[in-house]
């Protein structure tokens, strides 16, 4: 059994953006840091693959906060590393809501945007105005780096810190859904407010893995405002594995170490003042190893906490835990056509309502992109599905369901980018198997908890936990999902535990390159 003499400060888990960004944050503090990776590579849900000449992004397509003073865009410039090639998306979005009616395109200009709402939601510019006003609040909340779900006093007079009158105006709606917002407006009643609703549903869906009536009110008035300026949504160039590649980077020059193909199988609490935790697992080749940490962040789904800690965790959490509700998995097809065979406008993002398995989010590469040769483009398109059913599938059941949704995704893309079936050039499709396969997610659990009223921003699973030391950090903590989202966790983890440390954070955004 291999060990490490030299005890690190922390040992992170898990190397997908948000173990990626805690990791080299707070190796760029100084302190000793290892960060475990049990795939062959980093990234997670954000990572990428390779199928013969052709890049496919395993499931997040596009990246938020890379504008100036966006969250990628600081923690890029405080750790030193320049920020992956990436071009703005205009539209961020082409909603088809199956209707017959033009598509949706979300503009990136927001008077465009306001032009293009009014025309294909008419009467519903209150609701508009109303997200808003929350989006602005909330941003701005968000800007002064709140610490939400607070857990002690530390934590809570940082959230306190961060409320202004518009916040605190705003937060009058915690407990309201974007539905909600809807009726408040008066934009729900006849065809076109339930074709609003549609809309809606289907947007939030991507984000919150809820509809209107299930998202959190603040929450949803913020993804509905992202595509814009002087926000906006993001095409990287190469793959998705550009953000994990400039971290990796940041990680290696604060002196922090990545160990790939080791798989944390066990938690041990310290058993007294001045113990450490100890991690065990396998390493490459299913070497066992063992390794101590006098702190421990886990950038893993909180699922799996009973697994890794057995007795050791608090009874109170483990029903916490127990009650939370499953995540969505995901059906992901990964195509390439040539690039002849789309119309010359296809934007690289698009959404369809599709009856069956469920609505289409599709991502096309764009020419010179990196991810498919010259005159061919890559097709992305995933449908949430529940996970858990796919593991109770025996053999046949399983290959015949695979190919079923298969086949209806491809027809929904055939229909959607205007290809015939012998367009394709390679078609395969993942289930939430391949995705507990290729992350380690419990059922191949996909996003994050699901941003509900009762579980959104100070409601959420916090990222302090019972046991002093272990820390949670990911799509499961607020602020949410999205690499955005993550690494905001991430950085709040880095402050609580400098603070327990008894050092305070602070950005460096003098853009000198070096950590």
């Amino acid at each position: 059994m291999a060990n490490n003499d030299a005890v690190p400060d922390v040992v992170v888990v898990g190397a997908g953006i948000a173990g990626l960004t805690a990791a080299a944050l707070l190796a760029r503090e100084g302190l000793a840091v290892t960060l475990l990776e049990a795939h062959s590579q980093s990234g997670g849900c954000a990572g990428s693959f390779r199928r013969g000449p052709w890049s496919f992004d395993v499931g997040a397509t596009q990246v938020a906060g890379l504008e100036p003073g966006g969250i990628h865009e600081r923690l890029f410039r405080h750790l030193g590393v320049a920020a992956p090639a990436a071009t703005p998306l205009d539209p961020g979005c082409v909603v088809d809501l199956g209707d017959g009616r033009p598509p949706v395109r979300l503009h990136r200009d927001a008077a465009a945007w306001a032009s293009e709402r009014q025309r294909q939601f008419p009467g519903s510019e209150r609701f508009w105005q109303l997200c808003a006003a929350l989006h602005r609040a909330s941003w701005a909340f968000a800007g002064r780096d709140p610490v939400l779900a607070p857990r002690s006093a530390w934590d809570l007079g940082q959230l306190l810190g961060a409320l202004d009158l518009s916040t605190l105006a705003a937060g009058l709606l915690t407990g309201a859904t974007v539905a909600d917002l809807q009726r408040l407006t008066g934009c729900q009643g006849g065809p076109e407010g339930a074709r609003l609703r549609h809309f809606l549903d289907l947007q939030l869906k991507l984000y919150s893995q809820e509809p209107a009536d299930r998202t959190a009110a603040l929450y949803g008035a913020t993804v509905l405002q992202m595509a814009q300026e002087p926000l906006g949504l993001w095409h990287l160039e190469g793959s998705m594995q550009a953000i994990s590649t400039a971290l990796e980077q940041a990680l290696s020059a604060a002196g922090g170490q990545l160990l790939l193909r080791h798989r944390l199988q066990r938690l041990h609490p310290p058993q007294g003042p001045g113990e450490e935790w100890r991690l065990t697992g396998q390493g490459p080749g299913g070497t066992p190893f063992a390794m101590a940490a006098r702190e421990v962040v886990l950038a893993l789904p909180p699922q799996l906490l009973p697994d890794l800690l057995g007795d050791a965790l608090p009874a109170s959490y483990a029903r916490r835990l127990a009650a939370l509700p499953d995540p969505s998995g995901a059906l992901v097809f990964y195509g390439a056509v040539q690039r002849q065979r789309l119309a010359p406008d296809t934007p690289p993002h698009l959404q369809l309502e599709w009856p069956s398995p469920g609505s289409l989010f599709v991502s096309v590469s764009r020419e010179g992109d990196g991810r498919a040769p010259l005159g061919q483009a890559t097709v992305i398109a995933s449908v949430f599905t529940e996970a858990r059913p796919w593991f109770a599938l025996a053999p046949p059941a399983y290959a015949a369901a695979k190919a079923a949704a298969e086949g209806q995704m491809r027809l929904g893309l055939e229909r959607l980018l205007g290809v015939d079936p012998a367009d394709w050039l390679h078609g395969e499709l993942a289930t939430p198997r391949g995705f507990e396969r290729w992350t380690g997610r419990p059922f191949g659990f996909v996003g994050g908890l699901g941003q509900a009223p009762q579980r959104f921003g100070p409601l959420g699973l916090a990222s302090r936990t019972p046991l002093p030391g272990l820390w949670l950090c990911g799509d499961a903590i607020p602020p949410g999902e999205g690499t955005a989202g993550v690494s905001l966790s991430a950085l709040a983890v880095c402050r609580q535990l400098l603070q327990g440390r008894g050092r305070s954070w602070r950005w460096d955004l003098s853009n000198s390159g070096t950590p």
